[in-house]
């Protein structure tokens, strides 16, 4: 490994040799959180956080071969596009013509399909070291019809780690024809460092008094019900084992929660998870209008993690701040076709702390 920066703050890049692509790891460390990044799907690797006695452990689902990243089955820690979630069928009607998305989760399009931004490989675009602040720049460029979508997306993905124990992440993406985007980070958290292998006795709250109903085939009906008297009322601090069994179809939680309007502006938490054992707490900070929950229901415990746990069913918290499911198929829902001329701009914070 050629090691390009080696200090104890800031951005530090590893080039991996021997392989086809140039592939990065990237690490970000700040104020005792030590987060690595790849370019491989643009992924989070890990997140090094102290909990209450001052123990670091590794919070996120990750893979400790960097190579693994370009199968990543369970989408650990990537960046989902050119749209996240469902998209019933795979039909996008767009300007009089119909496009086929390919169809990867039969009979629905899920997560950009069989190769989507998750599996490729991102070029490095820069890395930076500012006052209390260092970071790095991923950009891929998704051609026109791949995966069944029109025009040409330049993206760009900027990871920055702030010494208050905010993490940043910044889209940005322009097309040269109509179409749509919907990005998100796809990252588990496991507050204990999954030496708990269940999220059970974690606590969310989701600022969010209503939920995007799905259908019988997992995908939006375009409705919005209320989330009071039912096992998504996440208004109040909740712990996630006392209704996860109230989902059979599913497995367990995983829905998409419709953000109160005030979480917007990045000043009010979308979504806070914490676990009192390790004294860990994380806030999500958003500017879209939804955020998905899911609980890890496929995980079956044949992949071992970065950890160097088997990862278990309901092992991680997925927090995926996105648009509303479908949007493209619901013109009700909250516009995600971009335009020539347009740049898709969203911004998504983790805020790491610990609580004693």
């Amino acid at each position: 490994m050629e090691t390009l920066k080696n200090r104890q703050s800031g951005t530090h890049v590893t080039q991996l040799p021997g392989l086809q692509e140039e592939i990065f790891l990237v690490t970000l460390r700040n104020d005792g959180i030590e987060i690595g990044l790849t370019n491989i799907g643009c992924s989070v690797v890990f997140v090094r956080t102290p909990d209450k006695d001052g123990v670091v452990k590794n919070i996120v689902a990750g893979l400790a071969d960097l190579d693994a990243y370009k199968i990543n089955r369970d989408y650990f820690g990537c960046v989902v596009g050119r749209y996240a979630n469902r998209i019933a069928d795979g039909l996008l009607s767009l300007n009089g013509r119909v496009y086929q998305l390919s169809l990867n989760d039969p009979p629905n399009h899920l997560h950009g399909g069989f190769q989507g931004f998750g599996h490729k490989t991102w070029k490095l675009e820069e890395v930076s070291e500012e006052a209390n602040c260092c970071g790095v720049v991923f950009s891929y460029c998704s051609v026109d019809g791949e995966e069944g979508y029109p025009g040409n997306l330049q993206v760009k993905v900027k990871y920055r780690l702030h010494g208050s124990g905010r993490f940043e992440i910044s889209y940005r993406a322009v097309t040269d024809q109509a179409t749509p985007v919907n990005l998100t980070n796809h990252s588990y958290f496991n507050l204990s460092g999954f030496g708990q292998d269940k999220i059970y006795d974690h606590r969310l709250k989701i600022n969010a008094e209503k939920y995007t109903e799905k259908t019988a085939r997992n995908t939006s009906s375009g409705c919005l019900p209320a989330v009071k008297g039912t096992a998504l009322d996440f208004t109040q601090f909740r712990r996630i084992g006392d209704g996860i069994d109230q989902f059979p179809a599913d497995m367990g939680y995983d829905h998409n929660f419709v953000l109160d309007a005030a979480c917007k502006d990045l000043s009010i938490p979308a979504a806070t998870l914490t676990d009192a054992a390790s004294g860990r707490i994380v806030h999500v900070y958003t500017d879209q209008p939804g955020i998905q929950f899911y609980s890890g229901n496929y995980w079956d415990g044949t992949v071992r993690g970065e950890q160097g746990f088997l990862y278990q069913q309901h092992g991680g918290v997925a927090l995926e701040t996105q648009a509303w499911p479908g949007s493209v198929q619901h013109p009700h829902f909250p516009n995600t076709i971009l335009q020539p001329g347009e740049e898709y701009r969203t911004t998504t914070i983790f805020e790491f702390l610990t609580v004693s």
